[in-house]
């Protein structure tokens, strides 16, 4: 059975090692060049999207990963500030949590390895076609294959085929991401943020969510020479979150600095005190970055609207989800070894039928948790008491899902 994967990124060559570690004829297609040409920021992999992991690729390959990935279990208790950075609240306990948080480089780098040859970089899909079925280039003769799969993301060619239309509509909100050392902050500021994930909220939709990196002071697995990891000290990734609106969408088009300085101006036109935004201040500005968030349906039932066929999708090709929660790649790393494991079980057609049952299901929960706090950030008046702000923080809803 040949398998055609378009989309290289976690989703994708989760997939792609998955299938090669059993035997599967298996292309992975990206219009990448580089595989590290991608967001140097983190994800978070929960105790399910690791033990999906784990089904996909050798054990190698997962003490590198957990070597180079930094552990929740080993930070303070995540915090809830106001926009002048007063303290409301503290997250849950965080000993027990089997979770990581990893450069995004850094897995897509592994999974990657894990394809081997397998994947075809710098190759442009422009479309499919059901007569084969085949994948179609921007430049290059078609590929055919048993089944298709779409790893393409929220702006997938292959899910558009499939849906006669796009899986998902903007959320409403407009994010803004960059990385802080440490040590370039103010000793009063490091002293605030400490070695914990943190949001700063406030009402009429902005807020700044910081969390912490530190693959070397919290390794998930205490093993040097295995570690790779793109961080390599106490990091603050943080990511702004603005109601999308014509001022806000308008800086999307902007880049590094330029972006960096119209983010602070923005959020002091807010009034927020300079102490909570002096992480955007001092980040290296060639890692800000503007992004839309998209989101699919949080209804399981509209998820994957097509007849099952030699054609599927996954990840957020399928079921976008906003950062919001931190559960998307885990959901795609998910998607994948469920295709995976029915594919070895049984025929295609019942193996592709069970598995986007599956998936819809997976990705209602994940877009319904994601999308909370997107609400909570769309509100007009939102009540900032300690309570009632950290039952809709994405730290706090991740929390809650793991200790089920």
């Amino acid at each position: 059975m040949r398998v055609v994967v378009v989309g290289g990124g976690i989703g994708g060559l989760a997939l792609g090692a998955g299938l090669r570690s059993r035997g599967f004829e298996v292309t992975v297609f990206d219009r990448d060049t580089d595989v590290t040409a991608t967001g140097g920021y983190h994800i978070t992999l929960d105790d399910r999207a690791q033990s999906a992991l784990a089904e996909l690729v050798e054990p190698k390959i997962m003490q590198r990963l957990l070597a180079s990935g930094s552990a929740l279990r080993l930070r303070e208790r995540d915090a809830f500030w106001d926009r002048r950075g007063r303290l409301l609240g503290h997250g849950p306990d965080l000993s027990g949590s089997g979770s990581v948080d990893v450069d995004r480089i850094t897995l897509r780098t592994l999974l990657a390895e894990a394809v081997g040859e397998d994947l075809h970089l710098g190759r442009t899909v422009s479309g499919v076609s059901d007569d084969g079925p085949q994948v179609l280039f921007a430049d290059g003769t078609p590929v055919s294959a048993d089944l298709i799969v779409g790893a393409d993301g929220a702006h997938s060619v292959v899910a558009r085929h499939l849906a006669g239309g796009p899986t998902n509509r903007p959320a409403g909100i407009v994010g803004f991401s960059g990385r802080t050392l440490r040590r370039d902050l103010s000793l009063s500021e490091q002293e605030r943020l400490r070695s914990r994930s943190g949001t700063a909220i406030a009402p009429h939709g902005a807020a700044l969510y910081v969390g912490f990196l530190d693959p070397v002071g919290n390794a998930a697995l205490d093993a040097p020479e295995l570690r790779m990891s793109v961080t390599t000290g106490p990091t603050y990734i943080w990511g702004a979150m603005l109601a999308e609106s014509n001022a806000t969408d308008a800086l999307r088009t902007l880049r590094g600095g330029e972006l960096q300085t119209a983010i602070l101006e923005t959020f002091r036109n807010r009034r927020w005190a300079e102490r909570t935004l002096e992480v955007i201040a001092k980040a290296d500005p060639d890692s800000v970055a503007a992004f839309r968030f998209n989101a699919a349906s949080t209804r399981a039932a509209d998820l994957a609207p097509w007849p099952t066929g030699r054609i599927t999708a996954l990840g957020d090709a399928v079921h976008a989800t906003p950062p919001t929660a931190g559960m998307g790649a885990g959901a795609a790393i998910r998607d994948a070894a469920s295709l995976v494991k029915h594919l070895s079980e049984t025929d295609s057609t019942t193996a592709v039928a069970r598995f986007e049952a599956e998936m819809r299901e997976r990705g209602s929960e994940v877009l319904t948790l994601a999308m909370k706090t997107v609400k909570w950030i769309l509100a007009t008046d939102t009540p900032l008491g300690a309570a009632a702000t950290a039952a809709l923080t994405p730290i706090l809803a991740t929390a809650a899902r793991l200790r089920r």
